[in-house]
């Protein structure tokens, strides 16, 4: 298991009390706005918490946050030692992360929050996924570079974040919506010295294509920032005061809403022209409560993020392909072995090319989510995994029939659309407070910094989500192909996001929960095979090399550590492996895993952090 040194663990605990002995004025910050609600919390005491990737727990702790971020940890630590619930810390948690990794998520994107309810035994998710605006259509960024899509406002999908919180917290929190915002108003208007990860994502391109974006990423002469650069950011700290005072309403239909549509109408970046989105389009937004996707791998039941996400769907998909090779059980099947890596390579093979026709926003098109995971489907799907050879890139399969009697049957299949650039970057946190209450939450603006455009005034940036429909369009009635996944008005596109609860007998065990756009299904499936097949503790998962492929043409991805006897034999199979000196050469940083786990035997509750990130675990004791 990975072990932080002394250094580190003081650097991240003293930002633990930096967040915890404000907390009184902080709430009051938020207060200013009438809800009273400061005078009745007291100052936590953090500074008996374990830390970054620590698997220690407490029987009956208070509760476990697991961040990508340590301060955005000390956030949520702070709600929980104030007695708020998991729902209240996520809300913390997610705003405080809009100021500390501002390039990921924030209020300006959307996402998955799924909850676990241990009163009423219920798991759902909140989804506040962006959504497109009544003007869009199927061909809107036909033609076009990702680049230039991808960095105009017609790539802005109506942000939903905030909504989201907002229901959140009024059906399942116990604080306001102001003293969840309290920390991440401190956080903007003190500043906060930024981390490496940070510093270096300054250097990209989109941080210099908005005079309001380089204002505050870039340093006066226009060169990046320097890790340790302290941050301040005063316009996004009164827009949280200003929301923590009126509520969501200026957002999305007061001042905040006119400033998201007058910043969105530029369009001297790329051809794509300006933004589609309406004052209708931000007032009508709505969240959805879904039902999570539900499967059963060796004994243990694994409930996901349900369409329009393909993400716990991919993954259930794959799991059952797999359920009967023998992984885990030793020479070639074990950890790295090569019959379990060519394996696990066939089965993302598969499921990707059926992601790319099936699955698709289900409000709007039919996802024939029954006929995917049933073993009428997959047995069809898992007769191509040989385990002497690498299979020809395979098209997708049709699991309609399995899905309803009365399915058509197209007279071909469709072909796997060409893989199209997506975003790589999310960000993921976990929760488990002290009733036993889980939140997996991811979120995103799409790709780092989003559009890139920051709102005048207000200091957030805007995502560019709508460039996960489709570019070319890929309906077709002839070939049976339902174009799932083109752009339309009010419809969410396509996710990758997989938040994920683990459960045994009917018991949570586990939130887990990943960042890294499509290899988010195949980092979240490396973590569940760890866990349950190879038998490694939490963070032992997480902190194992990973292999990921999204394609049917089967390019792979992986992390150093992987035996090179392995490697040798995969590219023997014929698997397309990088290649360093005429070796397989695996270099690759694949996601950012924060997870969150009850001992359901004895009681303790600990957590696991991604050392890839700056993961950080916060677990208070009683």
């Amino acid at each position: 298991m990975q072990r932080m040194n002394l250094a580190m663990y003081l650097a991240r605990l003293g930002a633990a009390l930096f967040i915890a002995i404000a907390v009184l004025p902080l709430l009051a910050l938020a207060a200013e706005g009438g809800s009273g609600y400061a005078a009745s919390i007291g100052v936590p005491q953090i500074d008996a918490a374990q830390a970054v990737g620590s698997s220690a727990g407490n029987a009956g702790s208070r509760g476990v946050v697991s961040v990508s971020h340590p301060l955005a940890a000390a956030a949520g630590a702070q709600i929980l030692e104030a007695g708020g619930n998991a729902i209240d810390a996520a809300a913390a948690i997610q705003f405080a992360l809009n100021v500390v990794e501002p390039q990921f998520s924030g209020i300006g994107g959307g996402g998955f929050m799924m909850v676990h309810l241990a009163a009423e035994n219920r798991t759902f998710i909140v989804d506040s996924r962006e959504k497109a605006p009544a003007g869009a259509s199927a061909d809107m960024f036909l033609g076009q570079t990702f680049l230039a899509a991808s960095t105009s406002g017609h790539s802005i999908g109506v942000p939903g974040t905030l909504k989201g919180i907002d229901y959140a917290l009024r059906q399942w929190g116990s604080m306001p919506l102001a003293a969840t915002l309290a920390p991440a108003i401190r956080l903007a208007e003190e500043g906060f010295r930024i981390n490496r990860f940070l510093a270096a994502d300054t250097y990209n391109v989109r941080t210099t294509l908005q005079p309001e974006t380089r204002a505050i990423f870039r340093l006066p002469d226009g060169s990046p920032l320097p890790e340790g650069h302290l941050l301040v950011q005063p316009a996004l700290a009164q827009t949280f005061r200003l929301i923590a005072r009126d509520g969501i309403d200026p957002f999305y239909t007061g001042d905040i809403a006119r400033a998201i549509l007058d910043v969105q109408l530029r369009s001297q970046i790329g051809p794509a022209g300006a933004g589609r989105m309406t004052a209708s389009d931000l007032a009508g937004y709505d969240i959805a409560v879904r039902q999570p996707v539900e499967g059963d791998y060796r004994g243990y039941t694994i409930k996901s993020m349900p369409p329009p996400s393909s993400g716990g769907l991919a993954l259930l998909m794959m799991l059952e392909l797999l359920e009967p090779f023998p992984i885990g059980s030793g020479d070639g099947w074990r950890f790295g072995g090569r019959d379990a890596l060519h394996v696990m390579i066939e089965a993302m093979r598969l499921t990707f090319a059926d992601r790319s026709v099936w699955m698709g926003d289900p409000d709007f098109v039919p996802v024939p989510v029954k006929g995917l995971l049933s073993e009428c489907f997959l047995a069809t799907r898992r007769a191509f995994i040989d385990s002497g050879s690498r299979m020809a890139a395979p098209l997708p399969g049709d699991p309609r029939a399995c899905d309803s009697p009365a399915a058509p049957s197209p007279s071909r299949l469709p072909q796997v659309p060409v893989e199209e650039e997506k975003g790589m970057h999310t960000t993921h946190f976990s929760v488990l407070d002290a009733a036993g209450n889980f939140v997996s939450y991811t979120s995103t603006t799409e790709y780092t910094w989003g559009t890139g455009i920051l709102v005048p005034g207000y200091g957030f940036l805007l995502n560019n989500q709508l460039t996960d429909f489709n570019f070319t369009p890929q309906f077709s009635a002839s070939i049976g192909h339902p174009g799932a996944n083109d752009a339309g008005p009010f419809k969410r596109p396509l996710s990758s996001m997989a938040p994920t609860i683990l459960f045994k007998d009917g018991k949570p065990l586990v939130a887990y929960g990943a960042s890294g756009g499509p290899t988010i299904i195949n980092t979240v499936l490396n973590i569940t095979l760890n866990l349950v097949d190879h038998r490694m503790d939490i963070q032992q998962a997480i902190d194992a090399s990973r292999l990921s492929v999204t394609s049917a043409a089967g390019a792979v991805r992986c992390e150093a550590g992987l035996p090179p006897d392995s490697l040798r034999q995969l590219v023997e199979l014929g698997h397309d492996l990088p290649d360093g000196a005429g070796v397989p050469f695996c270099n690759e940083s694949i996601g950012s895993v924060q997870a969150v786990v009850v001992d359901v035997q004895n009681g303790r509750r600990y957590g696991g952090a991604d050392q890839r990130s700056e993961g950080t675990v916060i677990s208070l004791p009683r």
